[in-house]
């Protein structure tokens, strides 16, 4: 190995260090918690090397959303999958209630991440040509299943967009404790039966 391919391996190591430290206090603490000075303490650099790698907390979030966006798309498809190969695979019907279910799991699971993807700041685009390849691959793997049920003349990309914000409001709306809880899995049934032309 050259010490031109080491040093980036180092590189590389100590981003990863950084963001998953700002997402473990950001899970621990909340997102206010995350400042540079912390997360140089943390992980036992200086702040002037944290900002080698990233120019300040939007970046980080940013970071984070992208790891986050990418876990999520893992998580439908395996949740969409399974339900495809299930013995009791009822069709469409049980792919798109394994992704309702997956993708609130994750929100719910994954809360810090979740506002770095979707509630903060963290300089992303989104629905450009120049959003990055993470943020478009969880909504293609929202398409990928939604796209199937959308009903004729309607747009799977709108139809993906309209469900993909009812989960969304589902999951902020039960996480801020606007919605009993006890009725969460009802929800989650009642969006998939009237949303979902099947």
């Amino acid at each position: 190995m050259s010490v031109q391919e080491r040093k980036e391996r180092e590189r590389a190591d100590r981003e990863r260090l950084i963001v998953a430290t700002a997402r473990e206090i950001a899970e621990q603490q909340g997102w206010d918690a995350v400042t540079t000075r912390r997360l140089a303490e943390r992980i036992e650099y200086s702040q002037p090397v944290l900002y080698s790698h990233f120019r300040g907390k939007r970046e980080i979030v940013g970071a984070v959303a992208l790891e986050g966006a990418a876990e999520m798309a893992t998580a439908l498809r395996a949740a969409t999958s399974a339900a495809r190969t299930s013995a009791t695979d009822d069709g469409p019907r049980a792919r798109v209630a394994a992704l309702a279910r997956a993708y609130l799991d994750f929100a719910a699971r994954n809360p810090a991440v979740y506002d770095a993807m979707f509630r903060l700041d963290g300089g992303l685009a989104f629905a450009r040509e120049d959003t990055p390849e993470p943020l478009k691959d969880a909504f293609a793997a929202l398409l990928e299943t939604l796209g199937e049920v959308a009903g004729d003349g309607v747009h799977p990309g709108l139809f993906t967009e309209v469900f993909w914000a009812s989960l969304h409001g589902l999951a902020t709306l039960g996480r801020a404790g606007r919605l009993p809880p006890e009725d969460a899995g009802r929800r989650t049934e009642l969006l998939v039966d009237r949303l979902a032309a099947l």
